[in-house]
């Protein structure tokens, strides 16, 4: 029962739009402009370098915070399951950003969210993945590219973590494990269906790339 209760916290944290919030704060939907995308990137790109940041910061802060709430509310009933508990509430945020309810189910890809999750999760995969992460986009500007293939090698990395008893894994039962595992490849699935039209564009050589020293008048 643990699972769903942990599910629905981070649903609510994840509806918490701060795309959304930030653009109607400036007067626009960020769905309606740029690539209708309710996310890091698309602020980036259409309202500036600050307004980003500040989104991303907000995506990754909700996140957590679904995360620590449930490890705090269910880990003396559930010592053993601490990573399963986190990884559900994780994806529960990660489904509330993407799938808001009061916004037509359409909202952001939840790589922000994921980024919350994993640095709430354990410190070797939060390492692994900025640096997976940043050194893809430094070397591309293709943010796209960077989220794929972070979402990659965090399955990789929860596998052989898992397999290893390392990290957050240690004392983990194998079960638990493994459910960990698979939901994390849910959740990577999930990912790469939201950049699917990105994968194309990376594909056919047509995907924007995104700048970090892009300024926008209204949030300068």
């Amino acid at each position: 029962m643990f699972r769903l209760y942990c599910i629905l916290i981070g649903y609510a944290f994840g509806l918490f739009q701060t795309s959304y919030i930030l653009g109607k704060l400036h007067g626009i939907d960020i769905r309606e402009h740029g690539s209708g995308n309710a996310g890091t990137t698309n602020m980036m790109r259409t309202m500036g370098t600050k307004a980003g940041l500040i989104t991303f910061a907000g995506d990754v802060f909700k996140t957590m915070a679904a995360v620590w709430l449930c490890y705090f509310l269910f880990r003396n009933s559930y010592p053993d399951m601490i990573p399963v508990i986190k990884i559900y509430a994780g994806a529960g945020a990660i489904l509330g950003h993407n799938f808001p309810f009061y916004l037509n189910f359409k909202g952001g890809k939840g790589i922000a969210c994921t980024a919350g999750l994993v640095l709430s999760y354990d410190p070797v995969i939060s390492i692994l993945g900025i640096i997976t992460f940043f050194s893809i986009f430094f070397i591309t500007h293709y943010v796209s590219l960077g989220s794929i293939i972070v979402y990659v090698g965090l399955v990789l990395e929860f596998i052989i973590m898992g397999a290893a008893g390392l990290g957050c894994f240690r004392d983990v039962p194998k079960p638990a494990v493994a459910e960990a595992c698979i939901i994390m490849a849910l959740l990577a699935a999930m990912a790469f269906y939201k950049h699917r039209e990105n994968i194309k564009r990376l594909l056919a050589g047509t995907e924007k790339k995104t700048y970090l020293k892009n300024k926008h008048p209204e949030i300068e």
